[in-house]
């Protein structure tokens, strides 16, 4: 054959590889978005809705850093109702049940609260946040006992938590066993020992114990 010939045949099958190649891309594009790639499609979709879900727990706690309680709880709710594995692979969705419930309670929606808790303590049973803000919102709801319930386990599982030791012993001290509400507010000195509520209240429950014991010595003559 001759060279130039060749050289010329050569030229024209290189020519039709880079031609053909891009429209190979194009095919592969056109599986991906007609849905014959479904996993890639797929894939593409959960990021988008991570994404949303994020989005909108962000704006949430903007909206909480205002103190704007009602947008808070709306844009949480929507990233509730997005795909949240996102959230979920992190710290994320605990802070948003947490930030929810305390929003409500802000609002004075007591038992939208305790629901929004209980929804996070079935996915973080050991959060001791969340056991306290759900016993706070008992206990305004008048639920004295439940309260104590949720303030004993929030201690159990944080033994350094100051605020849940303080409205533990509030709530002692409302069912007048000040004894035991005295235990709680040393507790809380001791993990918080400049603490104006913990003092305020250990004072409070002394005066009742020292009350109650002359009224059971009054009793008993």
């Amino acid at each position: 054959m001759d060279f130039k010939k060749f050289l010329i045949i050569l030229a024209v099958f290189l020519s039709a590889l880079l031609i053909v190649q891009p429209a190979l891309s194009a095919a592969n594009m056109t599986e991906v978005l007609t849905g014959k790639n479904v996993a890639s499609v797929t894939n593409y979709t959960d990021d988008l809705e991570k994404d949303t879900a994020n989005k909108f727990y962000n704006y949430g706690e903007q909206s909480l850093n205002n103190r704007e309680f009602e947008n808070a709880i709306a844009y949480f709710d929507q990233a509730l109702a997005a795909n949240i594995t996102l959230l979920r692979k992190t710290d994320a969705l605990l802070y948003l049940y947490r930030d929810k419930g305390y929003a409500q309670i802000q609002l004075g929606k007591y038992s939208d609260a305790v629901a929004t808790l209980d929804e996070g303590l079935a996915s973080y049973p050991t959060d001791a946040m969340l056991w306290n803000n759900k016993g706070y919102a008992l206990e305004r709801l008048g639920k004295t006992q439940d309260a104590l319930m949720s303030y004993d386990k929030s201690v159990s599982f944080d033994r350094n938590y100051t605020m849940a030791h303080i409205n533990r012993g509030n709530v002692l001290s409302q069912m007048g066993r000040y004894t035991e509400a005295v235990a709680a507010y040393n507790q809380a000195n001791t993990t918080d020992p400049f603490n104006s509520a913990a003092a305020k209240g250990l004072e409070a429950a002394k005066k009742g114990e020292a009350e109650s014991a002359r009224t059971t010595t009054f009793l008993l003559v």
